[in-house]
């Protein structure tokens, strides 16, 4: 049975702790479904201040909520629109601290306020996105993405 712990030190060591720990969770599994059910959890679960976490699989065309935790979400986003849709059809990580100043922005959960979302790439294909939204603005900065883009890779190693 997987039990997470506690994250402890400085927000680059609890990131490391939080890698490690869903490279444990992930372990042996190579289903993108199951471990992203599992990971949204895991993350979901362990850091402060988020609303949603989850992910968005990319069909060929746009992208298609996939598992997540948190409220009901937006079943497909265009890769013209929202934070998200920048972050798969540029490839790059969008961190954004005040969604309501983002062009374009697709409001799933009202309560949402900052955003960052990692691009998943495959073998150089687009497989999706990780999400994740918080209520506070601001919530994210420059160690938040460098820890949750090593996680996602945690992710993306899994499905090899």
């Amino acid at each position: 049975m997987f039990t997470t712990s506690t994250l402890t030190g400085s927000k680059p060591e609890q990131y490391a702790q939080l890698a490690d720990q869903a490279r444990a969770l992930l372990a042996g599994e190579r289903d993108r479904i199951a471990n992203a059910a599992n990971l949204s959890a895991l993350v979901y679960h362990s850091l402060p201040d988020l609303n949603w976490v989850g992910f968005y699989f990319f069909d060929g065309t746009e992208l298609v909520v996939g598992p997540f935790q948190g409220l009901p979400a937006c079943v497909r986003i265009p890769l013209d629109r929202g934070v998200c849709g920048a972050a798969a059809s540029s490839r790059q990580t969008q961190r954004v601290e005040d969604v309501d100043a983002f062009p374009g922005h697709i409001a799933c959960d009202s309560a949402s306020r900052s955003e960052l979302v990692v691009p998943l790439v495959l073998d150089g294909e687009l497989l999706g996105v990780f999400d994740l939204d918080s209520p506070r603005p601001g919530r994210f900065d420059a160690d938040d993405q460098a820890g949750l883009e090593a996680v996602a890779g945690v992710f993306l190693e899994s499905l090899k």
